[in-house]
């Protein structure tokens, strides 16, 4: 608009207006609620617009989420890493487990330099205030969290540590297999999801074959039970008899000949104190929650397939869990 005064063109910003400034905040937050559930390219064949303006659309529409949400002030966190592509490029994901919504998506790596970053951004006063820190047996989180939040419980994610036993049982799989010759390797290969999946989960024919295989190798045999008697340990409300369970766990182990398991033992002995912080706490938390966010991240990398913009990833991490505007 022309100044009469100054004889200036000057321009006049209007609320209702979208940072994109052919359309209005509405049509924006319309596109953003679309895109929740389809991806970009269908919308703009849909609306009829270039996907690039159907991408800033939603990314106005989410950064308003964020800005209606406030900042986080979390007492439970749970901290794990993502894959962003092939390769070993990381991003960490702390999320909220109470309010069950990630906080906070960044840094470099999966270094403990990257998770300081998260510390520095919350702020001193509310890192004081996280009670609880669950997260996988990874060094680099450990000490970040005793370094900005000492008075913080550690609890290691049940998932992350059958995660190891799994990769042990693997192990142990994969041994025999070399061992054998012959008809007897016919039983082992091919069997690896056999062996990891719990035994209600397989079907009529993975129940059969299940059952020919520890039939077959009494080694695996033994590894399996094992395996599926680990998770006992979660069910104990008392942090002694969760110890002498683990114990005889342990000990149960002489003279098999498992050395991936007799790894798993001692690494569950030197992080005895993160897996004894469930039992002790009266109030539970939910630790499904750190994996089905995993899931979910994939899902929207897959959606996004193409895009190389980490700030749009960003945000659809941080939002995904919020309701719609």
């Amino acid at each position: 608009m022309a100044c009469r005064r100054c004889r200036k063109v000057k321009q006049e910003k209007l609320d209702w207006l979208a940072d994109y400034p052919l359309f209005t905040k509405r049509f924006a937050y319309y596109v953003g609620r679309r895109c929740r559930d389809s991806s970009i390219r269908d919308i703009a064949e849909e609306l009829r617009l270039d996907w690039r303006t159907v991408k800033a659309l939603e990314m106005q529409y989410m950064r308003e989420q964020l800005r209606r949400v406030g900042a986080p002030g979390p007492r439970v966190v749970g901290m794990d890493e993502v894959s962003l592509r092939k390769g070993h490029t990381y991003r960490i994901v702390v999320s909220d487990l109470e309010r069950k919504r990630p906080i906070w998506f960044g840094g470099q790596d999966r270094s403990e330099a990257s998770l300081d970053l998260f510390f520095e951004q919350l702020g001193s006063k509310k890192s004081r205030g996280i009670r609880l820190a669950v997260m996988d047996m990874w060094k680099a989180f450990h000490n970040s969290t005793q370094k900005y939040a000492p008075q913080a419980a550690i609890l290691f994610d049940k998932f992350h540590v059958m995660r190891h036993l799994n990769e042990a049982l693997d192990k142990v799989r994969k041994n025999e297999y070399a061992r054998l010759s012959g008809k007897d390797r016919r039983f082992i290969k091919g069997q690896k999801y056999t062996l990891l999946s719990r035994r209600e989960n397989l079907s009529t024919e993975g129940r059969k074959a299940l059952k020919i295989l520890l039939k077959a190798n009494k080694r695996l045999n033994t590894a399996y039970l094992l395996k599926e008697s680990f998770s006992q340990l979660w069910e104990y409300q008392q942090e002694g008899w969760a110890r002498k369970f683990f114990e005889n766990w342990r000990a149960s182990l002489k003279w098999q000949r498992l050395g991936p398991y007799e790894e798993f033992a001692e690494m569950i002995e030197s992080h005895w104190g993160g897996i004894a912080a469930f039992i002790q706490l009266e109030d539970k938390v939910s630790l499904g929650f750190v994996e089905g966010l995993n899931n979910k991240i994939r899902v929207i990398q897959r959606r996004a397939y193409g895009l190389r913009d980490e700030e749009y990833l960003r945000l659809k991490v941080l939002t995904c869990m919020l309701p719609a505007i």
